[in-house]
């Protein structure tokens, strides 16, 4: 019979766990996903729904739609098993892959959109001449220009290789 009690580093796992799905309805992101993508980050081997289930105490319906959200964001992929019928599911382990993952991910859904609304707001207010419609006009276009500056900023560093993109950080912060 399995020990009851964590070990040390599963009790650490557990603490980062709930931390991480903390830190994810900060990103925008529910805290079960958060928890879940924890779990499969940190999981020695890839983890089958029931585990995941038994181990965050969520319903099968929950860790479902969480799954395939994360499968869908390109966090976790599946993995199946010759003779298994289960799926089993793996998250990404490269910290640097993961990050420039989200980062892409959080783009497409929530900077394009965004932008897309600052540049139709702008563009519907360039006859504005004068007054708050002018004042609102130029707002629109100085977000517009700020944000798509992140986007550069933000593809060059996603198009980085993890040690190149630290050392231009490190020059840029020294």
């Amino acid at each position: 019979m399995p020990p009851t009690t964590p070990t040390e580093w599963e009790a650490a796992r557990d603490d980062f766990v709930a931390q991480w799905g903390a830190l994810g309805s900060h990103w925008g992101i529910n805290r079960t996903m958060a928890q879940i993508h924890a779990l499969l980050m940190t999981a020695p081997e890839p983890m089958y729904t029931d585990e995941i289930m038994e181990k965050l105490q969520i319903s099968r319906g929950n860790a479902n739609t969480n799954l395939r959200e994360l499968v869908g964001w390109g966090l976790i992929q599946i993995i199946h098993r010759k003779g298994e019928r289960k799926e089993f599911f793996q998250a990404e382990k490269d910290v640097w892959k993961m990050v420039i993952t989200i980062a892409k991910e959080r783009k497409r859904r929530e900077i394009m959109p965004a932008l897309e609304v600052l540049k139709s707001c702008a563009e519907r207010t360039k006859a504005e001449s004068k007054g708050p419609g002018r004042e609102f006009h130029q707002q629109m276009r100085e977000l517009q220009e700020f944000v798509e500056f992140g986007i550069k900023v933000s593809d060059t560093i996603s198009s980085m290789k993890h040690a190149s993109a630290l050392q231009w950080a490190m020059k840029l912060l020294g």
